[in-house]
């Protein structure tokens, strides 16, 4: 493959843009390009506005110093093999996105100095636990059973999004009857009622950095999704994370319909309880049949709202009942040298200080020189088999850690390159932390170092 820019979309210019669409899309992340892209396989004509420099939320790369980096998609499961997942990214993608298998190997959890292989494969997880925690056979086997179980229930467990809201009240009330009493419980509680044994608890819960939360307050809902999710291993897209939106977008454009960056969207336009349109920044208006935001919740209700409409529905105790989700802080850091004289491999690394997540995860949310609660290392470079066709030489790691937002408010009004001194310094107490983490597992590293950066939640 030819290296590419790893922008992608259009930039908006109220002149590049139909006056009116079937449908507008705000924001370009996974579920508004997918959704996008099914309206436009229906045959209808869709504007996706993306406030970006480039189009796909969390699947875009970016590029610097002469390398790239992904900035959320470090693993997918289940599309490596046939599945609906797979079939989900073939049909929006009509056939452009390949994917690359990882090595058996996905992920590798290590907990104080005692490290479990999360090898692919259901039977292959099975053993590994059991040869791990002796005594424990009917334990293990009841845990993988359940989350397939969780699996197969999801769907009735989500009906009701699906249905008119007097029907959906009526369905919610008898769901709880309908799928396992697991879907209401919190990860910790489901998995203490399998089992006392704390140290295969933490195994088990050893990827809660997916999902972002510990294991007393993550939904088991979540945890098993994710967990059956990677059970027959991890892959990665041929050409890098960029690959995703700019194999999409085709699609979009089919019939009529753009991405669009650096559309800056202001406010939703609504007339007679109905949206209509959206009004850019620039003060341009766009009309369409339908509006769909995946801007996010806040965004969608706090920001794109007309202050009428939020007032009218009650939006202030919506944002009561919904937490922020986890904050983190990332190392993209770029070497000289090819993974395989580096000695990189595709697998992932999960390290944890011992095996008390959630309370690891306490005293570092309340004092940030605690230890970290988990590191996790991605090794990007070395899962894209067309990495050494556009990057010869080269290799990038990722190194990613939890973040508090609250350590962030004195910057909250700040602006990109302009948050001052205190800041930088914040910054880099906590990228030179990381780096050693990762110099601890991988000590050739040290003096092959290009380049590195630190994100934190501001960036993010």
């Amino acid at each position: 493959m030819a290296k590419v820019k790893v922008k992608t979309g259009k930039r908006f210019r109220a002149t590049r843009a139909d006056n009116h669409y079937d449908t507008i899309v705000i924001g370009s992340g996974m579920g508004g390009l997918t959704t996008a892209a099914f309206l436009s396989l229906l045959g209808k004509k869709v504007c996706v506005l993306e406030q970006h420099y480039t189009a796909g939320g969390y699947t875009h790369a970016y590029e610097r110093e002469g390398y790239e980096w992904d900035v959320g998609v470090h693993y997918v499961g289940e599309v490596h093999k046939p599945s609906t997942l797979r079939r989900v990214f073939d049909v929006i993608s009509e056939g452009r996105l390949q994917w690359a298998a990882m090595e058996d190997e996905y992920d590798k959890v290590i907990i104080g100095k005692d490290e479990y292989s999360f090898v692919a494969g259901r039977e292959n997880f099975s053993n590994m636990l059991k040869e791990r925690f002796p005594g424990e056979d009917k334990v293990i086997d009841q845990y993988i059973q359940l989350i397939r179980d969780i699996s197969r229930y999801t769907p009735k467990f989500f009906a009701g999004q699906g249905m008119p809201r007097w029907m959906a009240g009526l369905y919610n009330k008898v769901r709880p009857f309908l799928v396992p009493k697991e879907f209401f419980q919190t990860t910790r509680d489901v998995l203490e009622g399998l089992t006392s044994n704390q140290a295969l608890i933490s195994v088990l819960t050893g990827q809660w950095g997916n999902y972002g939360q510990a294991p007393a307050d993550a939904a088991f809902l979540m945890h098993a999704l994710i967990a059956k999710h990677y059970l027959a291993g991890g892959a990665y897209p041929v050409g890098g994370s960029s690959e995703i939106a700019r194999s999409i977008i085709p699609t979009i454009q089919k019939n009529g319909g753009e991405v669009f960056t650096y559309a800056d969207v202001d406010e939703v336009l609504i007339k007679n309880n109905k949206a209509y349109g959206v009004r850019m920044a620039c003060g341009a208006e766009i009309s369409a049949d339908n509006i769909v935001s995946n801007a996010g919740f806040y965004n969608t209700v706090k920001k794109l709202l007309p202050n009428d409409v939020q007032s009218r529905l009650g939006v202030d105790s919506w944002i009561k009942q919904v937490s922020p989700s986890s904050a983190h802080f990332c190392i993209y850091a770029g070497f000289k040298g090819s993974s395989e004289e580096l000695g990189l491999t595709t697998t992932n690394l999960w390290i944890y200080p011992d095996g008390d997540h959630d309370n690891n995860l306490k005293k570092y949310q309340a004092d940030p020189n605690e230890e970290f609660p988990l590191v996790y290392i991605s090794f990007p470079s070395a899962k894209d088999p067309d990495w050494e066709n556009r990057y010869p030489g080269k290799s990038t790691v990722e190194v990613v850690t939890p973040a508090n937002m609250d350590w962030f408010k004195k910057w909250d009004e700040s602006q990109w390159q302009k948050r001052g001194e205190d800041y930088e310094e914040f910054k880099a107490q906590f990228a030179e932390r990381l780096m050693e983490k990762l110099f601890e597992r991988h000590p050739q590293l040290r003096e092959k170092l290009d380049y590195f950066e630190l994100s934190t939640p501001l960036s993010t």
